[in-house]
């Protein structure tokens, strides 16, 4: 028998974690904390699988909302077994340690609330195992039977550095997990693959079902847009900050901006950028021979940039035009890009550019939704300011347009497909079209807690 149990994530883009009980293997899909929560509400369900055979978790991307709840996953399963790619486990040592900053300040002193330590990180990532992609390796369950026996095979996802999607191969059943997945080129990543063989079960994301996807410009084009937008500013002698996340969008977009100023496409002048983004960068640049890139050739640590951290006074960032990207993307309290957004909104002549995706309950998306002259709060306990700069929205998906998430559908020829990380829109619009186009003989719309047998 094959069962599946979201633990968080299913019908939201938030605590992404997965259970799969195949014929007695116990295997967990990612393992992430909600991005605008804290404490116990931002962790996946564990309590839901406490009685539960816990074998393997196999980690699709560092992203927070996929891996930074894995080491309460291993405080409470130690002898769970991790998997990764690379790329991945690298990045992880890095985002981990951050978390464990973040969690301490926005937690305090909350005893019913154990925040993991930095020690604990550092042992955690020596039990990491990695694997390379398109290289089959065995999952054995506790169990031990041929039954529970798995075979699993990692293959790019195109999303960021060292994601992955994921084929699981019990005997004859084939299940495929997308992660997050982007089947189009960035600048720096190129786009996904998927495996050449019919799946039984398909694990989908959502995140860009309800999105026209004529509203979604190719990265080439939306670059442009971008060169254009920044050049008035800089002609008024404004500066613009870019909310960005530190890992994927800020390299993406460093490099998108690099290569614009060297065409001569956008004016040059001083970037900045600062914190653990720029850790991450040196690990693109070290794999950039080893993963698909766009261009081997090309390396994050030739741009010239200056450290955002190195500035005492914001009114630095204004004697002269300069671009700030800074995390987070959705702008979350507290962070360097919310801080700084309060900051730029004051300021006439200035712009903060959006760059990607922004949750309906984030500072970003009320910042996405106004336009100079509107009053807005930030947050609900803010007061109320005017908007006094430019505020310009730009779609550079790291996430499938919805007929990329269809074409998968079609190649993959799924008999079940189960819709997660995704609004209720998108897995709703999702689910009425492979419905609609494919002879599939069941698509479940995957709620927490709610286990589907297969």
């Amino acid at each position: 028998m094959i069962s599946f149990l979201p633990l968080g994530g299913a019908d939201e883009i938030g605590a992404n974690c997965y259970y799969l009980n195949i014929n007695g293997n116990g295997i967990i899909l990612d393992c992430g904390m909600h991005p605008r929560k804290t404490g116990f509400e931002s962790l996946p369900d564990y309590n839901l699988i406490e009685n539960f055979t816990v074998d393997h978790v196999l980690i699709s991307h560092a992203h927070q909302d996929h891996l930074s709840s894995l080491p309460f996953l291993v405080k409470r399963h130690p002898y769970i077994h991790i998997t990764t790619t690379p790329q991945t486990r690298a990045i992880s040592e890095l985002t981990l340690h951050n978390s464990v900053s973040i969690l301490k300040k926005e937690i305090g002193e909350d005893e019913n609330f154990e925040v993991y330590s930095h020690d604990e990180v550092d042992l955690l990532i020596k039990t990491i195992d990695y694997k390379a992609y398109n290289e089959k390796f065995d999952l054995t369950g506790y169990l031990h039977n041929d039954q529970s026996k798995v075979q699993c095979t990692f293959y790019d996802a195109g999303h960021i550095l060292g994601s992955a999607s994921i084929l699981l191969e019990n005997q004859e059943k084939k299940i495929f997990y997308t992660g997050d997945i982007n089947l189009t080129n960035q600048t720096l990543i190129s786009g996904g693959n998927i495996p050449k063989t019919k799946v039984d079960t398909l694990i989908l994301e959502t995140t860009y079902g309800a999105t026209d996807s004529n509203l979604l410009n190719s990265w080439e084009d939306e670059s442009l847009r971008l060169a254009k937008e920044m050049n008035t500013i800089f002609t008024n002698g404004g500066s613009v900050l870019i909310p960005v996340f530190a890992l994927g969008k800020i390299q993406e977009m460093l490099a998108t901006i690099w290569q614009q100023i060297q065409k001569g496409r956008i004016a040059p002048v001083d970037i900045y950028t600062g914190g653990i983004g720029r850790k991450i960068s040196r690990i693109y640049d070290y794999n950039r021979y080893v993963v698909n890139m766009i261009d081997p050739e090309f390396e994050l640590s030739n741009i010239p940039v200056k450290d955002i951290n190195e500035v005492e006074d914001t009114n630095e960032f204004f004697k002269q035009p300069c671009i700030v990207l800074a995390s987070s993307g959705m702008m979350i309290p507290g962070t360097a890009s919310f801080n700084l957004a309060r900051t730029w909104l004051n300021r006439k002549n200035t712009a903060i550019f959006t760059v990607g995706y922004m949750d309906p309950e984030t500072p970003g998306y009320i910042i996405t939704n106004a336009k100079r002259g509107d009053k807005i709060r930030m947050t609900g306990f803010s007061e109320a300011n005017e908007v006094k700069c430019e505020i310009r929205n730009f779609r550079f998906s790291a996430h499938a347009k919805r007929e990329d998430l269809i074409s998968i559908v079609k190649k993959l020829k799924p008999e079940k497909v189960i819709l997660v990380h995704g609004e209720s829109e998108a897995i709703d619009w999702m689910g009425a079209e492979i419905l609609k186009l494919f002879p599939v003989k069941r698509v479940h719309a995957a709620k927490p807690g709610k286990e589907i047998v297969f």
